[in-house]
């Protein structure tokens, strides 16, 4: 199970305890994340889910601001080979959704308001995908806020499955994580359907290949 709690009195994390890293960390800017980081600069004590590896950068930003932290790697677990229950009699694997959802996303009735999901919805199984859309939904509060980026296509060295960090600034900080195939690309039509059940939508235009959306619960 690859998930933490931190909070503003457990900051350390040792970064040379943290597999699955390569490379430099690029910088990007995010006209979504500027938009994130003035709510977690003007309210205190949110709640926060940040989706990928523990970032030592992205716990320390955040539990600085004395928010609480939620991190659990999606799809290195929803990719770990742990979910297949059998094959259809397409040959494509079932898998074992609910099992997934209780492990990588059981909250114990915690609800969040902030969720940092970067492109993880790119990168899991389809079987995956619209279910942790409705447990998120489940597990925000009104208003609560989710940050997703989209890739728009699925080839080329921007499709490979990084790890985004946090910076104080209007940037985030692309690093190489394990490799993991893209799924899929999402048109806007197709983002918009899987969040219909959500209050809020709003795209930034993004010039990478790149789509990022703030949703609002």
């Amino acid at each position: 199970m690859f998930s933490h709690w931190f909070d503003k009195k457990e900051e350390s994390v040792d970064p040379a305890s943290l597999p699955g890293f390569s490379g430099p960390k690029v910088p990007r800017h995010s006209g979504g994340w500027a938009a994130v980081r003035k709510r977690l600069n003007t309210e205190s004590t949110l709640q926060t889910i940040d989706i990928g590896y523990t970032s030592p950068s992205n716990v320390h930003y955040l539990t600085g601001l004395g928010h609480n932290v939620y991190v659990t790697d999606l799809v290195r677990d929803a990719c770990s080979g742990n979910w297949q229950t059998g094959v259809d009699e397409d040959g494509k694997p079932i898998l074992n959704v609910e099992g997934f959802l209780e492990q990588a996303l059981n909250f114990a009735g915690r609800k969040f308001d902030v969720v940092l999901l970067w492109t993880a919805l790119d990168y899991l199984p389809e079987a995956f995908v619209a279910p942790v859309v409705a447990r998120l939904f489940e597990a925000m509060n009104p208003d609560g806020m989710v940050l997703a980026f989209f890739h728009i296509l699925t080839k080329d060295i921007e499709t490979d499955h990084c790890r985004y960090h946090v910076t104080p600034g209007d940037d985030v900080e692309l690093q190489i994580a394990q490799k993991f195939p893209i799924q899929r690309a999402f048109s806007n039509r197709g983002i918009e359907r899987l969040f219909s059940a959500w209050s809020g939508y709003r795209q930034f235009l993004a010039k990478d290949g790149v789509s990022e959306v703030i949703i609002t619960r």
